[in-house]
């Protein structure tokens, strides 16, 4: 039991807050997703640790003004919220959905970008997504491709998984792609997936081994929505509802042994996930953490070593790429659910990924 002068002492010395709203779930699993029981009222769980002990970096998108005018920004922060930096600085572009890469030395990243050119404003409209790459400290942007968006990287740091929008006209909706496409950073070059038929995938995440994607379906390839395991250079597709791995945006830890989703928008899990058996396998599911309906828990990403899950919480909003979300912020959690929120301005701060220590 945490005594509330050790609590208050926790609170300070970290110089964080933790907020109404986000509930711990009981580390034993909970295989059928059961409501816990109510809790009586928000709860204060200090983080077992002191993030700033904590050797990564965090990189997200968040909605700010530059220059005097708002737009969406990639920043990069220590574990403790300390030391923010822009790493974007673009009033006139909107950067978004960062994953670095696993040697920490790059960000892939999408942008999007206002089309002055009127020929193709008539296909395209005002704005157009596409991916990019570029240096950790912001520098070296390379454009990767035009209409495309949910990029990824591989195991070796060298090739950018991406999946090519839908339709011309530009919209919000993530799942909006067809065809996955494999970028090589050295070459330039770009690799059709040798199965065509993947499309409206989203959140795609590449396992460590190099041989399979995770990812979240909506509306396509025979699935209303799903979590799909799919091999990344063969045609095997596997649905991962039937080991109760329901709701999106999965994330795999760094060797492949665990993955992390969203069961539902108040709901966060992780599980231990066999990659290597003739098809995967999902065991041990466990919810660790659970808000309240007035707010949402989203965006859910492994550290490097395993051990700390970032997402991203606040008040309902609109939580695809590009949209909206006053008052969210990032948080990070031990994998039995203690919790601790990160950052505090609520600039619709959204979409964390991990950067490895180089």
């Amino acid at each position: 039991m945490v005594h509330a002068s050790n609590l208050r002492e926790c609170l300070l010395g970290l110089s964080l807050f933790l907020v109404p709203g986000l509930i711990l779930v009981p580390a034993p699993a909970r295989a059928d997703h059961a409501e816990p029981e109510a809790p009586g009222g928000p709860l204060l769980h200090p983080f077992p640790m002191n993030p700033a002990a904590i050797p990564f970096k965090i990189v997200y998108e968040t909605l700010r003004e530059t220059d005097g005018k708002e737009n969406w920004e990639l920043y990069l922060i220590n574990a403790d919220g300390s030391d923010p930096v822009n790493l974007t600085k673009t009033p006139d572009v909107d950067e978004m959905y960062p994953h670095a890469s696993p040697d920490g030395t790059k960000i892939c990243f999408v942008a999007d970008e206002t089309i002055t050119d009127e020929s193709m404003r008539q296909d395209y409209g005002r704005k157009i997504r596409n991916v990019y790459y570029m240096n950790l400290d912001g520098t070296g942007r390379v454009k990767v491709a035009d209409n495309a968006r949910q990029p990824c990287w591989s195991p070796d740091s060298k090739t950018i998984a991406y999946l090519k929008a839908e339709y011309k006209r530009y919209t919000l909706r993530d799942f909006a792609t067809k065809e996955l496409i494999f970028y090589d950073t050295e070459t330039a070059q770009h690799t059709p997936h040798v199965n065509q038929d993947l499309h409206h995938l989203y959140n795609i995440c590449w396992s460590p081994d190099d041989n399979w994607f995770v990812a979240t379906v909506h509306g396509g390839m025979g699935h209303d929505h799903a979590v799909l395991a799919f091999q990344a250079h063969g045609m095997e597709v596997h649905d991962l509802s039937p080991f109760h791995v329901t709701g999106c945006r999965p994330d795999l830890n760094s060797d492949g042994t665990r993955v992390t989703w969203g069961a539902t928008d108040w709901d966060l899990c992780w599980a231990t996930i066999d990659l290597t058996a003739p098809q995967p396998e999902v065991t041990d599911v466990h919810p660790f953490v659970k808000c309240d309906k007035e707010y949402e828990v989203y965006h859910t990403d492994f550290s490097p070593d395993g051990k700390y899950v970032a997402f991203s919480y606040g008040p309902k909003a609109v939580e695809m790429v590009g949209g909206k979300a006053p008052g969210w912020n990032i948080c990070i959690s031990d994998l039995d659910g203690k919790w601790v929120q990160i950052t505090t301005d609520g600039h619709h701060n959204k979409e964390p990924d991990w950067v490895p220590a180089p």
